[in-house]
């Protein structure tokens, strides 16, 4: 694959340049105005070229279940996924095709799938969500989400005795599994890349987040976990640990500068050090964090402290989309109401910096990854600025995060293929997913979830709310 990007604009300190960019194979060998061209000549005169996002934290399977679920707190919301999780290995393959095209045409080329896995068929459901992503030509980090301790673990006790039935997979049998999933599947030269993904410290014991870490520095594997997400997580972890969850996962070897922490809602000053001297990465995920009352994560915080920062949308069933400038807008304006002085408002170039640069640097690519960089992969889109919702002419970045772009994604390139041009995924029938997703589900309202009704009046206990009085 030989081509040049004649033309495009591209950002540059205090402004923007027209330039042309070379790519030989699946690498950027030139960027300079008026290079000579060579392979296949594409035309970008007025748009706008930028690195490829990352979509840093989802789960491609919550699509099932998209604006099903009513508003409830995420232990709630948990029980009812689980309750009406999918269970068919088709289901896997869609949904994954889904969140990858939406990805897509939302600016991103990579995406950090925080996989649910059929019990039974775990290395099947990975390997059909691999089969998806290579199918559409995304960047795809497959982070099986795994665990050791059952749902109900999950709720502090609130001092109460509380008996929890054993999960299905002993902790040693769950790391074997994603080992195998490691033999088969880790494939960084295609694209293809496997992380040890322990869902967070609620569901998870120490063996099972240190067997983690162990196979995380045998095979040079990144990290990947929730992290105090919700209140009620910060009361487990004094229940379960005496101290604050960070303070532990640093204990336990668990941080480090291949890890991602998704979420990171409610952490001290002290937590945030922690992070900032380990060099973890935190993924901002403001809409589920909304969606759920989860809180508004000190995203200003952790930039000031030199904490990395990305983006993701998280599933499909707590966001409810994979629409990843939505993310990042929300992501960045949420924070002008936490700090009074401007002067640390993420700006719309910074936002970029961090839905870019800063999810490579995540997932331990940034040498790779993140920027137009000579010798970087080719991994980058194309924005439309005469489209509408760009217009008038202003500042095409600002626009492009302040405002509400639709279909303003013209072309995407992935390891220096091209797989969407003209506004259209070209390497997948998207009409015929369309209609698979279609047929495959039907409208619900209404439906109850057993699991959840078990545990609801419990929590309201816990987190000292009154009594139950119904939903209309």
């Amino acid at each position: 694959m030989t081509f040049t990007l004649q033309k495009a604009l591209v950002p540059v300190d205090r402004g923007y340049s027209t330039v042309d960019v070379q790519v030989v194979d699946d690498r950027i060998t030139a960027i300079a105005p008026n290079l000579e061209a060579i392979g296949t000549v594409v035309d970008c005169q007025n748009k706008l070229l930028l690195p490829g996002f990352v979509n840093a934290h989802t789960h491609s399977s919550e699509m099932w279940q998209r604006g099903a679920i009513r508003p409830v707190p995420l232990e709630l919301w948990l029980a009812e996924l689980y309750d009406f999780v999918p269970l068919e290995i088709e289901q896997i393959y869609l949904t994954a095709l889904g969140t990858a095209v939406e990805t897509l045409l939302s600016g991103g080329t990579s995406v950090v799938d925080h996989l649910v896995l059929i019990p039974g068929k775990e290395i099947e459901t990975i390997a059909t969500a691999v089969r998806a992503y290579k199918e559409v030509g995304i960047r795809a980090f497959i982070a099986p989400l795994i665990q050791d301790e059952s749902l109900t673990a999950g709720v502090p006790s609130g001092g109460t005795e509380q008996e929890h039935d054993a999960y299905i997979r002993s902790t040693g049998a769950t790391l074997a599994l994603i080992q195998d999933a490691v033999n088969k599947f880790h494939n960084p030269s295609e694209g293809v890349y496997i992380l040890v993904a322990p869902t967070g410290i609620q569901l998870c014991s120490d063996a099972l987040f240190t067997g983690c870490v162990e196979l995380s520095e045998r095979y040079n594997l990144c990290r990947h976990s929730h992290l105090l997400e919700t209140k009620a997580q910060v009361l487990l972890a004094q229940e379960k640990y005496g101290c604050s969850a960070v303070e532990h996962l640093k204990r336990l070897g668990y941080l480090s500068e291949r890890t991602s922490l998704a979420h990171c809602v409610h952490l001290t000053d002290e937590d945030i050090a922690i992070l900032a001297e380990t060099q973890s990465t935190v993924v901002h995920n403001p809409l589920s964090n909304l969606r759920l009352g989860s809180g508004i994560a000190p995203i200003l915080k952790y930039r000031q402290a030199g904490v990395n920062v990305s983006f993701g949308c998280d599933g499909s069933a707590s966001n409810d989309s994979q629409d990843l400038l939505e993310a990042i807008k929300i992501g960045s304006l949420l924070h002008n109401v936490t700090d009074l002085d401007y002067q640390h408002w993420i700006t719309p170039r910074q936002s970029v910096e961090m839905a870019s640069f800063g999810g490579a640097k995540g997932l331990n690519v940034a040498d790779e990854l993140g920027s137009l960089t000579v010798g970087k992969k080719a991994d980058f889109v194309l924005y439309d600025l005469t489209n509408l919702s760009l217009l008038p002419r202003t500042d095409p970045i600002g626009l492009l995060i302040l405002g509400r772009p639709t279909q303003v994604v013209d072309s995407v390139w992935v390891n220096g293929k091209k797989i969407v041009g003209n506004g259209q995924v070209t390497s997948i029938d998207v009409d015929n997913l369309r209609k698979e997703l279609f047929d495959r589900s039907q409208w619900v309202t209404n439906r109850q979830s057993q699991t959840l009704d078990e545990i609801e009046a419990h929590y309201r206990s816990v987190m000292g709310l009154s009594e139950k009085s119904g939903y209309s």
